[in-house]
């Protein structure tokens, strides 16, 4: 696979960790909002896998 090509699979894969990042981030403070003590440690630890 040409070297091009590779950058630009790695930044789209980096995308989109971010983006589901984000995405739980957000889910994460709804949850907190709603006092959804399950839904929070469920998000949290699907923070955590990201990091």
């Amino acid at each position: 696979m040409s070297q091009s090509r590779l950058q630009t699979l790695r930044t789209a894969q980096e995308t989109h960790r971010v983006n589901i990042q984000k995405s739980l981030e957000h889910r994460l403070q709804v949850a907190k909002a709603k006092g959804d003590n399950q839904l929070i440690h469920q998000l949290e630890a699907e923070i955590q896998y990201f990091r």
